[in-house]
């Protein structure tokens, strides 16, 4: 994998989770509402506020009907176009991420947004469904900037088509994320081990764009799984008008969420076995070691009948116990009280 960062944060398996706050459009059209998103993510204590960055006729035919799942009478043209976040926007909003010390992120779903985004934001996050867009991918290539890559909605050799695309350019700085075009998706079929599958098959960092309800489980599953970027849609109300409101984390859940991945981070430890600090007391009475069962006289044999396997709690430990055999018909070179423990000098291996 390629060692990168975005802004100040390295990406990678052995890194802190890269958490992404998806405001999207759930700013509903409004810059005061867009940087009380902003002051929530920070508070959550997410790497990131992500925005999305679209202009209808750049996306949709005019004539594209309507989206049962919305339920709304409107065509998908109507509502993209009712989304729409200024360009104007976007410099403003850079600066008070900045301030709030959180990532301004955007996601762009056409070139022209792309270009617009290009001086604000660390990292181009590409939606799902324009993951098989290649010559977008191309595009945003040549800009230089790590791309993290939804992949909802595609199978696994459209994926497949889209890296290949990006390496065909020589970009290697790519984060890919599982994730199920579903709003809301239903915890049973997230499927969270595709987080290891994309990075067995890819060998990029991989992680989650998680569309359930549930603020805790899937991600902090993905972070076990080795994710190195978790993204979940919030907003500061479910009962805002807007079609990402309802299945987006209110305040409290994201609070949770951001709360969750960083413990479960700290439950996963760093993988080593050792003999940690807190342990050490514990290790030093608790084991078992070999100590004298009675008193020994000087040219005594040892025998299972004056040895013990027992804890020497704050007495001088004796052998430890795998030496138990071994240590079976020496001679005792020196006596020793009852509950000793007996070390290699107070033995001899002659006959």
């Amino acid at each position: 994998m390629s060692d990168f960062s975005i802004g100040d944060h390295p990406i990678g398996p052995d890194e802190p989770t890269f958490v992404i706050a998806e405001a999207g459009s759930n700013h509903n059209g409004d810059i005061e509402t867009a940087k009380e998103l902003i002051d929530v993510a920070a508070d959550a204590g997410a790497d990131a506020v992500k925005f999305q960055t679209f202009r209808a006729e750049d996306m949709y035919v005019e004539e594209s009907g309507e989206a049962e799942y919305l339920e709304d009478e409107r065509s998908l043209y109507e509502i993209i176009e009712d989304m729409e976040m200024p360009y104007e926007w976007i410099p403003e909003l850079y600066e008070y991420c900045k301030e709030q010390g959180v990532c301004f992120m955007s996601t762009p779903f056409d070139e022209r947004s792309a270009d617009e985004l290009e001086a604000y934001v660390p990292a181009f996050k590409i939606a799902s469904y324009t993951m098989s867009h290649h010559p977008f991918l191309e595009h945003l290539a040549s800009m230089d900037k790590p791309i993290i890559m939804s992949t909802g909605a595609h199978e696994m050799a459209e994926v497949a088509e889209s890296v290949d695309t990006l390496d065909s350019v020589g970009f290697d700085e790519l984060v890919l994320l599982q994730c199920v075009a579903a709003y809301p998706t239903p915890l049973e079929l997230i499927n969270v081990r595709v987080v290891e599958t994309l990075r067995e098959e890819f060998g990029v960092p991989t992680g989650l764009s998680d569309h359930t309800l549930d603020p805790t489980t899937a991600p902090s599953t993905a972070v076990t799984l080795g994710a190195s970027v978790v993204e979940k849609h919030f907003t500061l109300d479910k009962s805002m008008e807007g079609p990402d409101h309802q299945f987006a984390l209110e305040p409290d859940e994201l609070d949770v969420m951001v709360d969750a991945i960083r413990k479960t981070e700290s439950v996963l430890g760093t993988g080593h076995k050792e003999v940690i600090e807190v342990e050490q007391e514990l290790h030093d009475i608790a084991r078992r070691r070999i100590h004298a069962a009675r008193d020994i006289n000087e040219g005594e044999i040892i025998t299972e009948e004056n040895i013990a396997v027992l804890r020497s709690g704050k007495r001088e430990p004796g052998l430890k116990p795998k030496f138990y055999h071994e240590i079976l018909g020496t001679t005792a070179t020196t006596a020793l009280g009852e509950n000793d423990g007996i070390s290699w000098d107070d033995i001899s291996m002659d006959e």
